[in-house]
């Protein structure tokens, strides 16, 4: 029996789940607007797994949204997971965000494809494309978006854009095979399965040098000076 406990941090939903076999038993999220990991995370982690009714010590492994995303909702959530898996002696896995995202869209078929999309910032994005097997077919991107981006796979069939850069694209783009999910963030609902297929194949990041995924170098703001 495998016992999983996944955190999301990636974006502003801070979600914890307990995944036993692949299967989702308990969730806690706070799907807001604004960040709450650092007050929220650990309370969350606690929750679910007296959920489930097991003790912390029976934990089989801990996966961790791997990014692109936040570069502190990263943070928060990466430390929060090697600090388990060292206090615990259990193995991480990691899961690209995207990739579970994409898992949020259900009911497609044949020629379709999905576009799991994450905001960062203006006109730009984090992207990347599946099939309709889940499948991966076009590398993840920080791209700034045009009215024709995705054209070739919106004239092949119908796209299923989801995550919150969706409506972004959707005041571009009104091609008939658009279709937009825009109100979905990642959640660590959909990362029970993924983190039970690499769980299965002893597919574990080292833990001392794991980094979450961030695609573009984090650029500090600048201080406002004091008149």
């Amino acid at each position: 029996m495998s016992n999983i406990l996944c955190i999301e941090t990636a974006t502003t939903n801070c979600s914890v789940a307990l995944s036993i076999n692949g299967e989702v038993v308990a969730i806690q999220e706070d799907n807001a607007t604004k960040y709450s990991h650092a007050e929220r995370l650990h309370l969350y982690i606690e929750k679910v797994i007296e959920e489930s009714n097991i003790d912390k010590t029976a934990l089989t492994a801990i996966a961790i949204s791997k990014g692109p995303g936040s570069y502190t909702g990263l943070r928060i959530g990466v430390s929060a997971a090697k600090g388990l898996c060292y206090a615990l002696d259990i193995p991480l896995i990691s899961i690209p965000t995207l990739t579970s995202l994409s898992y949020s869209v259900s009911g497609i078929e044949g020629d379709d494809y999905i576009v799991p999309m994450l905001d960062a910032r203006r006109m730009e994005v984090y992207s990347a494309v599946f099939n309709a097997s889940y499948k991966q077919i076009r590398a993840t991107e920080a791209q700034i978006l045009e009215s024709d981006s995705f054209l070739e796979y919106l004239e092949k069939g119908n796209v299923y854009f989801v995550g919150n850069g969706a409506f972004k694209f959707s005041e571009i783009c009104e091609h008939p095979n658009a279709f937009y999910i825009k109100d979905i963030l990642p959640s660590a609902l959909q990362m029970g399965i993924l983190a039970e297929r690499k769980n299965k194949i002893g597919d574990f990041e080292d833990v001392a040098y794991f980094e979450p995924y961030y695609l573009k170098d984090f650029i500090a703001g600048k201080p406002k000076l004091l008149s």
